[in-house]
């Protein structure tokens, strides 16, 4: 992932050497639990753990010049362990195949790219949560195909979306669980040259499980679980973001991104304040998407395996996590310091005289024994004045003669009360954050 979209703990995990501690860790770990199964020597063992040593940048780059030759990214690494740790490097990698050590290492690292995005998840949903008890009586219009409909509060509206996050908390917690998986069983998966109990131990020292059963790879609908699993919360950071995009259209103004000092809006016009954070929130869930489908396409490969996999993930393994990582961030940052205008949010509620609350007059003719259509009729007819004729939709009602035979001017007045769209708040709350206050 380009540098622009990348935070540098996440890109850590993806960096060249990182991969080789990795492969290192798991080599060594098998060769760990061979000595305890009794399958090499322990002195050929040490050997290689006093000798194996860190990596740098420069020893990367050698690997990288060993492939040019081997074109075999895992035989160049195990070349350069044989050049640094000397004969007892013929232990390592016994009985395994590469894919033993790249699945087990990439479970690992898309492991601990999970957990980076579970905390960041974290203080978004505390920051939606705060905001939701900000504005938790914070009245504003509610919308429907993009027009007025009835009013709904502010703080309703994170709730919603804060009761989507703690699914996608939920979806991610499990896809962690399924790819922190590891395989020591060597060509084709039938440990025909190691026993079970290597890749037991190896997987137990590298807080991974083993696969029950692999083939020579393990088996990609888990990967696919995961990177779906990132770009179903892609959707909902983009779900967000859309709304905060409407709300800050110049139309509507009741919500906007934070506008720092010194920012610019446009190159040419400079009263322009635009909603840059949303839409690039909404661009990068695209991506999310694209790579949850190449995820897909990788899980039907060729019989014990082919490596068509390979090279979709290479891109996609980083560019997901370190996307993920990105939006969540980017995201946290402009919940906690949106700005919300309730003002403009009652000004708004205000626009159509009052024409919302139709549905409250519809319900209180039913229930004084009115034909449900009938009293729509008579709601709507004094509704369309506003529109056509630009009569107050109040007064309207109160001159309508059919209705006053079935409602007092103060039942009437009585349906225009805003605390009615609010009385169910606390309700709203304690089930999605357990408490109302």
């Amino acid at each position: 992932m380009i540098p622009r979209y990348s935070r540098q703990e996440m890109s850590n995990l993806w960096s060249d050497v990182a991969r080789l501690r990795r492969w290192r860790d798991v080599e060594l770990a098998a060769l760990e639990g061979m000595v305890e199964a009794g399958l090499a020597p322990r002195e050929a063992l040490e050997d290689c753990v006093q000798r194996a040593g860190d990596f740098t940048p420069a020893d990367a780059a050698r690997i990288e010049e060993i492939e040019r030759t081997t074109k075999h990214d895992v035989i160049a690494f195990l070349t350069f362990m044989e050049e640094r740790v000397g004969p007892s490097a013929r232990w390592l990698h016994l009985g395994m195949t590469s894919s033993d050590v790249l699945d087990t290492s990439l479970g690992m690292t898309l492991r601990d790219a999970m957990d980076l995005i579970l905390q960041d998840l974290e203080r978004v949903m505390a920051a939606v949560e705060k905001r939701a008890f900000e504005h938790k009586h914070t009245l504003q219009m509610g919308r429907s195909h993009g027009i007025h409909a009835e009013p709904v509060t502010f703080g309703h509206k994170l709730a919603i979306w804060y009761d989507e996050l703690r699914r996608a908390r939920t979806r991610l917690v499990h896809a962690r669980e399924t790819i922190a998986t590891g395989m020591i069983s060597g060509a084709v998966g039938t440990f025909a040259h190691l026993p079970p109990a290597v890749e037991e131990y190896v997987c137990k020292k590298l807080g991974l499980k083993p696969a029950p059963a692999s083939s020579q790879v393990v088996q990609r609908d888990r990967h696919a679980e995961y990177f779906t699993a990132l770009a179903l919360l892609g959707a909902s950071i983009e779900k967000f973001a859309v709304e905060i995009r409407h709300l800050q259209r110049t139309e509507v103004r009741e919500a906007e991104e934070p506008f720092t000092a010194g920012q610019k809006g446009s190159s040419a016009m400079p009263h322009k304040r635009n909603p840059i954070l949303s839409e690039n929130l909404t661009g990068l869930a695209r991506l999310l998407r694209g790579y949850a489908v190449s995820a897909m396409e990788d899980v039907a490969l060729w019989h014990e395996r082919d490596i068509s996999h390979s090279s979709v993930e290479r891109v996609i393994g980083p560019d997901a996590t370190i996307l993920a990582d990105f939006m969540l961030m980017r995201f946290a940052r402009l919940m906690e310091d949106l700005r919300v205008y309730p003002e403009q949010m009652k000004k708004n509620l205000d626009l159509l005289g009052g024409v919302v609350n139709s549905q409250r007059l519809l319900l209180e003719l039913a229930r004084k024994g009115m034909d449900r259509q009938a009293a729509y009729v008579i709601v709507q007819r004094n509704a369309m004045k506003l529109y056509e004729e630009g009569v107050d939709f109040r007064q309207a009602l109160l001159a309508d003669a059919d209705l006053c035979k079935m409602m007092t001017p103060e039942e009437i007045n009585d349906c225009f009360s805003p605390g009615y769209h609010t009385r169910h708040m606390d309700d709203i709350f304690r089930r999605v954050f357990g408490r109302s206050e």
